[in-house]
């Protein structure tokens, strides 16, 4: 793909509804606006597209084989293996963090943002990118490997005692897992005939409902911009260039699985997000030394909109690449 249909691609993504609310959350902080979505309406939102997504998968995987998903499934759990090893080794070379933080950054970065799961969707759809249903699975199964192995990294010949009972039990009953997999489990059972009677709520509404969530993204991630000092500027620029790195590696490890190239993109863009749902809960309760300012805001303030900007369009550009090689 050449540079010119790259800029294109990164322009659609810049101008469409929802990555434009999140520009506009930022701007409502920058001028100190008292917007701000009420909070069971947030928790409504973020209830919706989880379980949308969870059943619009489900659907989709009643229709798979399991010869079609071993391998993507296999890749994703090594990418959630690797990925906060790299993200803990990275931070140990390129920042001056302690153990317990650097842990608590590799737990985010090794899992997901449904979000930027998401809005890769949204983007897909709109230039006309087809991609394997069964993506959904691989959210789930990315979400937890990650936020294990960084709290084994963190609490590994630190002072850090992690409850791992009271932890796994947060991060497996947790809002995300229970509706990602519940909603998994209903389109499974229920598959196309059934989907039918509900598609419109939890098709035809989704890009408002994403756009609505987006808004109060960006106004969180706004308020959370002033923390960016807390962890010095080797943090920031983590937040950058690691998702160029592990979205890159997310991307390979797509098409070596044998998924589409719109397939091998979204596992890219999970490989590169970092979650702001599931893993500061747990780490919460099982690091509670570690910084919020630091893990949220690196997660949150600085990868989040980096990603909604530049690197959904960039790992897409890669995707388009690598497959033409292939091909």
């Amino acid at each position: 793909m050449s540079l010119a249909e790259t800029l294109s691609l990164a322009l659609i993504n810049l101008t469409s509804p929802p990555v434009l609310a999140f520009a506009l959350g930022l701007i409502a902080v920058s001028i100190k606006s008292d917007l701000r979505l009420p909070e069971p309406v947030y928790q409504a939102l973020s209830i919706y597209l989880l379980l949308a997504i969870g059943v619009k998968g489900g659907v989709s995987l009643s229709d798979a084989t399991w010869s079609d998903v071993a391998l993507p499934l296999l890749a994703t759990v090594v990418l959630g293996i690797i990925i906060p090893i790299l993200a803990f080794v990275g931070l140990r070379v390129t920042s001056r963090l302690d153990r317990v933080n650097r842990g608590a950054l590799a737990a985010h970065y090794g899992s997901t943002s449904l979000v930027t799961f998401t809005a890769t969707l949204v983007f897909l759809d709109t230039i006309g990118v087809s991609y394997e249903g069964f993506v959904t699975t691989l959210l789930a199964t990315m979400e937890v490997p990650g936020i294990i192995v960084g709290l084994l990294l963190a609490s590994r010949g630190a002072s850090a005692n992690v409850s791992w009972r009271g932890t796994l039990q947060e991060v497996l009953t947790g809002r995300s897992i229970v509706l990602l997999v519940g909603g998994l489990g209903v389109g499974l059972i229920t598959g196309a005939s059934g989907y039918q009677g509900i598609e419109p709520l939890f098709s035809g509404l989704f890009p408002g409902i994403l756009t609505l969530f987006l808004l109060e993204l960006g106004i969180v991630a706004g308020r959370r911009l002033k923390d960016l000092g807390l962890g010095g500027w080797p943090v920031v620029a983590f937040g950058i260039w690691f998702p160029l790195v592990s979205g890159s590696l997310g991307v390979v490890a797509g098409h070596m699985a044998g998924l589409s190239l719109g397939g091998a993109t979204i596992l890219g863009v999970m490989s590169a997000s970092a979650s702001y749902i599931a893993a500061p809960a747990a780490v919460r309760l099982a690091l509670p030394e570690a910084s919020p300012g630091i893990y949220l805001t690196a997660a949150l303030g600085v990868t989040f909109p980096f990603n909604l900007i530049a690197g959904i369009p960039l790992l897409h550009s890669l995707s388009t690449f690598l497959a033409d090689l292939i091909s």
